[in-house]
């Protein structure tokens, strides 16, 4: 769901960005993820907390996806770096990919899970985080899995689904009941789960849910 930009234009030149004062405007757009989730993330409620107008936010960020970008990179994915998983191996990049995501989630806490249940419902938000802060471990790279075709891992046929369905799924709803996610759980469901289903080679013929692109539902007819 895009998110459209209703100020005027093209951005004037003006002072020097002020580095703290843009920290602190980050943090309330934290805050009010913690509180109302991302719709609840505007740039009128943003200006009115900051006490700043909406041109000065829309000078540094010209839509609502750029500022929660913004404020990701700056908290929950600021420990990320952007480098591709490159292990040597299948099991040590599909624990890699965990064990960011595992870090992306614990840095934010509530604003991380906020925004990994947001890519369940807004994909083009959901690829715009992947795109913007590095590989977040919701999302087999295509680097990982290329590597592990090259080096006979994995069939030619090997399809992403599973990961993309499964992985950074079960770790939101452990999250969200209070369950282990911890070392032993990550490796568990690497070996018990998805190394075997990217091995089977099958194709599943739609998309999972943090892919960018999730297959939508069918509609139903009314008879």
């Amino acid at each position: 769901m895009p998110y459209p930009n209703s100020e005027p234009g093209p951005r004037r030149p003006g002072r020097p960005r002020d580095d703290a004062r843009e920290g602190e405007i980050l943090s309330i757009v934290l805050e009010l993820l913690r509180e109302s989730g991302i719709d609840g993330v505007t740039f009128e409620e943003v200006a009115r907390r900051a006490q700043a107008s909406k041109r000065t936010l829309y000078r540094r960020w010209a839509s609502k996806q750029e500022m929660l970008v913004a404020a990701i990179k700056a908290g929950p994915a600021a420990g990320n770096r952007p480098d591709p998983i490159d292990t040597g191996s299948l099991r040590g990049d599909l624990l890699a990919l965990l064990d960011r995501l595992e870090a992306t989630m614990e840095a934010g806490s509530s604003v991380s899970l906020t925004i990994m249940q947001a890519g369940l419902r807004d994909p083009e938000l959901c690829h715009h985080i992947e795109d913007s802060v590095g590989p977040t471990g919701a999302r087999l790279t295509g680097t990982v899995l290329r590597s592990a075709i090259e080096r006979g891992e994995l069939p030619a046929t090997a399809d992403p689904f599973a990961y993309e369905e499964v992985a950074a799924t079960v770790l939101v709803i452990r999250k969200l009941n209070g369950l282990a996610t911890d070392e032993a759980y990550r490796e568990a469901l690497v070996d018990s789960v998805l190394i075997p289903a990217l091995r089977s080679g099958v194709d599943a013929g739609q998309h999972g849910i943090f892919s960018g692109r999730p297959t939508p539902a069918k509609p139903t007819s009314i008879s």
